[in-house]
């Protein structure tokens, strides 16, 4: 959610300098606002990450164990970072393709004008944004691995035949429901990619677990997104483009069938109800003052 609204942000803003400033005032000077509200927004997430709370079960971890979030001691799953890389790979692939890659698509490749698909965009990534609690909460009760699996399939054969048909509409309206066609499947990955990654590490090694096979996997694959399609487009060939994220997809959709269901086994779960029956018996073993008769 808060991902997708931040390009949500983007494209609000994108919305209201279109309506404000010329093409020519948007090209000579216009886009350089974006990063000015870009930078405070720095600042400002900077000021909130300094000021956060840490959760109770990694501050317990964190007293603990002095060799918390190591290489040394990440090395010690290897199993569960390779499932970080597989689950990523297809996902992150699709997520960009159907979000931020969609509105040069639409522009360069379907040919709709620049506002209309600025409006597509937005308001295809607001409803994404607004259904991820539904798919979170659908998972809570059939599991995460259903939901992956789902996703898998639906990014290995929908890709080719949603992006072929999206390349080919004839209208704003029908590349408005093909987006969202992709979106929804993509949903099945964005709304517990984070959860699903975060149970397969104990607290000890968690940001570490989560953020480094996730953020190699993302800038290897998620941020080349646009420059695999467009370099496949420039030398004619961006039908391959469709067949990459399918095979992507696929890659994903092994690694979601063989494994376990993260939620069974999760770490996070353990160790809540671990820290609340460390609670119980403090309570119940806590001495109780008199106050007389």
């Amino acid at each position: 959610m808060t991902l997708t609204s931040g390009q949500l942000l983007a494209l609000g803003v994108q919305i209201v300098l279109q309506q404000l400033l010329t093409a020519e005032q948007m090209h000579a000077w216009g886009w350089r606002i974006a990063f000015v509200i870009g930078a405070v927004a720095a600042v400002t997430v900077m000021w909130l990450r300094r000021t956060m709370d840490e959760s109770e079960n990694y501050t317990q971890a964190a007293e603990e164990n002095a060799e918390r979030g190591s290489l040394r001691v990440l090395l010690q799953y290897p199993r569960e970072c390779l499932t970080v890389v597989g689950l990523t790979l297809g996902g992150t692939i699709a997520f960009y393709t159907f979000t931020t890659y969609m509105q040069k698509f639409m522009i360069n490749t379907t040919g709709l004008p620049k506002e209309e698909v600025t409006w597509i965009n937005f308001i295809a990534l607001a409803i994404f944004v607004c259904i991820q609690p539904a798919f979170g909460a659908l998972s809570d009760r059939i599991g995460r691995r259903p939901l992956l699996i789902a996703f898998g399939i639906g990014a290995t054969l929908c890709t080719v035949p949603l992006l072929t048909a999206v390349s080919r509409a004839d209208s704003a309206l029908a590349a408005f429901g093909l987006m969202m066609l992709g979106l929804l499947i993509v949903s099945g990955y964005t709304s517990i990619n984070a959860v699903v990654k975060a149970e397969l590490f104990p607290a000890r090694v968690r940001a570490l677990g989560v953020g480094l096979p996730y953020a190699l996997t993302v800038a290897i694959f998620g941020g080349t997104t646009e420059y695999v399609a467009l370099g496949l487009k420039n030398i004619g060939h961006e039908n391959w483009f469709f067949f990459y994220v399918a095979g992507c997809g696929l890659v994903s959709l092994l690694v979601y069938v063989s494994m376990g269901e993260p939620s069974k086994r999760s770490h996070l779960e353990r160790e809540s109800r671990e820290l609340q029956a460390g609670e119980r018996e403090f309570v119940n073993t806590a001495p109780v003052s008199s106050t007389g008769s």
